[in-house]
């Protein structure tokens, strides 16, 4: 597993850069802990929208298609965001080298990301029992909260991050002292 994550990013790397560390999120079906709100408020909203839709072609009439869009908008947020969380952590690929932090996702197309290590700021860790964790990169946004995991989401950009990895807090101190190096 680890030469294909090597793989993945030695073509991505300098002349005389090499891996330090290498890794990927956990894979599979994650909850979160905006789930708590959003399974159910998914649910409601997908309910309401095919309740409305069964009453709206009662009637007769094309009122029944202005459900249709909210209807998969509401299947998307109850089963489509956990299926799409899990592909994109899937294709998603972590490097450390002595330079930069180095993130390659992405389902359809591929998007690196490069983080020089010496302007890294605000760098945070949150640690679960098992050793795994997140750690983020820059400034927090409080509204993101609501939108962790939904990075594919239109409008929903959140910080840089090394989502769900393990042995957080090793991965952690040694960007920690990367960057006391520089």
């Amino acid at each position: 597993m680890r030469g294909d994550i090597q793989s993945e990013l030695r073509q991505h790397l300098d002349n005389k850069e090499t891996l330090l560390w290498t890794g990927q999120p956990k894979k599979g079906i994650v909850f979160r802990t905006a789930d708590i709100f959003l399974i159910p408020f998914s649910l409601l909203w997908c309910g309401f929208a095919i309740f409305w839709m069964f009453m709206a072609s009662q009637g007769g009439g094309i009122f029944a298609l202005f459900g249709i869009p909210f209807v998969i908008i509401g299947l998307i947020f109850v089963f489509g965001r956990f299926i799409i969380d899990s592909k994109q952590r899937e294709n998603t690929y972590y490097g450390l080298t002595e330079d930069r932090i180095i993130i390659k996702s992405g389902i359809f197309s591929k998007n690196v990301k490069s983080l020089n290590i010496r302007t890294l700021s605000d760098i945070e860790y949150n640690e679960k029992n098992d050793g795994s964790g997140t750690i983020s990169i820059g400034p927090k946004n409080p509204m993101m909260i609501w939108g962790n995991g939904m990075n594919w989401w239109p409008g929903m950009k959140a910080n840089p991050q090394l989502d769900l990895i393990s042995n957080v807090r090793k991965v952690y101190n040694q960007i920690i002292e990367l960057q006391k190096q520089k």
